[in-house]
């Protein structure tokens, strides 16, 4: 994404109607479909909108949209299913305004994974899930994802601004433009038959309504109902304004409307280069499988872990039982006892059975530098998609 040159200024015109356009367009309209063909019924969606919390005196609103495809029967989905956004919510502080509650999700999305994957293996259970969890705040688009399931982000103004494919497990976070986006979530049966681009294109023009079972559709079309086939389309639109009539011009001479087009033209071609942003401007990313660099000290939310708190299942640790997060990490030398993010023995235990240094009976799968635990009996092989 280029950047501007540092030295270049920015008219105060244009600023003052960013402002304003800001301020009008604040909040977008959320549109969502759903569609699905199923064929073993192991595909479960979430769809959560108007999800509200409290900030200050006032009330903010966001949207949860959740793909789980269960694997070896649906427990896994639908335990995921009533369980992940509370423990995604409870990982974060709730003293936090809005700017920092978007920026402590990334971190408390893997907390909440994490302590939803360790208190279903607790069941003693022998499916598992893949998830696509996505939440919208405002302009900004946070996506988690593990497992073959994965979200392709698109902008509404008909611009083709390639994929934002978040595949396992992945956490990204970005902020449209005022312009908004479509999000095509899909579980394998869809991304098996169809590539992004086709899904994409065959929708285009449609409302989510129409959009979702259109794209199943396509994609039993092609390769036929081989798996449960799931698809959410989610719009992210500005909100309508009703229509002013302009009022009509003057009729100017000659030499003065040629003179006031040119200005025109010319002032409206330098306000839209800096009107109109970038479509995405990419706030967070990260892949790591270690848990010492996702939820890092060094996060910029200071209370976003507290001192006597397990940063994955949010119990109270007495003082001096707390593990530090980085204990046993490469860098580990770096960081003195007490420097925290802090875990129970229970969650430290989950660390290093996902980091490969404790014995488990649970199979691993690590893909793009992430890993997911399936849980499978230990006599069962487990392959990438978890059949």
């Amino acid at each position: 994404m280029a950047a501007r040159s540092e030295h270049q200024t920015v008219p105060l015109s244009v600023l003052l109607k960013r402002e304003l356009l800001h301020e009008k367009i604040e909040k977008p309209e959320i549109a969502h479909g759903q569609a699905c063909q199923s064929k073993k019924g192991e595909d479960l969606a979430l769809l959560k909108t108007e999800c509200q919390r409290v900030v200050g005196d006032g009330v903010s609103t966001y949207s949860v949209f959740g793909l789980f495809d269960g694997h070896n029967g649906s427990a896994a989905a639908i335990y995921s299913k009533e369980n992940l956004l509370n423990n995604v919510l409870s990982a974060i502080p709730s003293d936090l305004n809005r700017d920092e509650w978007i920026a402590a999700l990334p971190r408390a999305l893997v907390a909440g994974f994490v302590k939803t994957d360790k208190d279903f293996q607790e069941k003693g259970q022998k499916s598992g899930t893949t998830v696509t969890f996505v939440i919208i705040e405002g302009w900004v688009v946070t996506v988690a994802s593990v497992g073959d399931s994965r979200c392709v982000l698109e902008s509404s103004d008909d611009m083709d601004i390639g994929e934002f494919i978040v595949p396992v497990p992945y956490v990204k976070q970005v902020k449209l433009s005022t312009a908004g986006g479509r999000l095509v979530i899909c579980s394998d049966g869809v991304w098996d038959a169809l590539p992004a681009e086709v899904a994409l294109d065959c929708c285009r023009g449609m409302s989510p309504d129409a959009a979702a079972p259109h794209i199943v559709k396509e994609a039993v079309q092609a390769k036929g109902l081989r798996d449960d086939t799931t698809c959410i389309v989610v719009d992210i639109l500005p909100q309508e304004k009703p229509h002013v009539s302009a009022p009509q011009p003057k009729k100017k001479g000659m030499l003065k409307c040629m003179f006031r087009k040119k200005t025109s033209e010319s002032s409206s071609y330098i306000e839209k280069e800096y009107l109109e942003p970038d479509v995405v401007e990419e706030l967070y990313e990260e892949g790591s499988a270690m848990l010492s660099e996702r939820l890092d000290s060094k996060y910029p939310v200071c209370n976003m872990f507290k001192l006597f708190t397990c940063a994955v299942c949010q119990a109270e640790i007495k003082p001096g039982e707390g593990i530090s997060i980085h204990e046993g990490a490469p860098n580990s030398r770096k960081f003195r006892p007490w420097d925290g993010p802090f875990l129970c023995s229970s969650c430290q235990e989950k660390k290093e059975a996902m980091e490969g240094k404790r014995s488990t009976d649970l199979a691993v799968v690590v893909t793009n530098e992430l890993m997911y635990i399936l849980h499978f009996a230990s006599d069962k092989k487990c392959s990438y998609d978890g059949k």
